[in-house]
């Protein structure tokens, strides 16, 4: 991270590299995914989060040494009336975290499905993340942990389990996703605005605070 306050000229600061990538969240109604993204973008937790209507929008940015890595978040709706939609939202991107609920093995099941949906149709070399939220019910679980390890070691998955409500693992996700992405492509300032419609030479194309203060990010 640079050093704020220090004085110096930009022209002295170390060049930044920035690569953005496009994350999209599936997985059952009212396992969490709104709460997740809510948790992470902006720092909070609401206990009783609408539904989404076909998806959500938002955009954050992960600092990883001399990389700023800027996420543009699909939250898609966990409905069946809206599953039509989910390949418009993963078609294209590079991160996908699949969320279920601990104390609803139906939605584990489900979880499941977006994954074998993903690796059927998505992008070849999509990052998966598994996501067992809602930890702070362990005492209600239902799916065990042992379980959702051993099937997202056998299908090449990240997992964590993770709690919007308390924030357990839920910037550590985000994270160890960051640190997945490819730095090569994207980092390209003339690439990633070619093909993402961004200028990443403007200044307001990503928000420091968000990258490096821990909070906010924004629609």
């Amino acid at each position: 991270m640079a050093t704020r306050g220090s004085g110096r000229p930009n022209s002295m600061l170390p060049q930044t590299k920035i690569c953005q990538f496009k994350l999209v969240l599936l997985g059952d109604m009212a396992v969490g995914k709104s709460s997740l993204v809510l948790r992470f973008v902006k720092g909070q937790f609401d206990e009783f989060q609408e539904t989404t209507i076909g998806a959500a929008f938002l955009a954050q940015s992960v600092c990883l040494d001399d990389t700023t890595v800027k996420f543009e978040i699909w939250d898609t709706a966990g409905q069946e009336r809206y599953h039509s939609l989910a390949p418009m939202y993963y078609r294209g991107a590079q991160a996908a975290i699949v969320v279920f609920d601990i104390t609803k093995p139906e939605t584990f099941e489900r979880a499941k499905a977006w994954v074998k949906e993903l690796q059927r149709q998505a992008s070849p070399n999509i990052v998966i993340a598994l996501a067992g939220n809602k930890a702070d019910l362990a005492e209600k679980r239902l799916v065990e942990y042992e379980e959702a390890q051993t099937y997202s070691e056998d299908t090449g998955l990240l997992f964590m389990e993770t709690s919007a409500k308390t924030a357990m693992n839920v910037n550590e996700l985000f994270l160890a996703i960051a640190k997945k992405m490819p730095k090569t492509d994207t980092q390209n300032p003339t690439h990633a605005a070619r093909h993402r419609g961004v200028n990443l030479q403007d200044p307001d194309a990503h928000n420091t605070r968000s990258c490096c203060g821990g909070s906010g990010g924004g629609n």
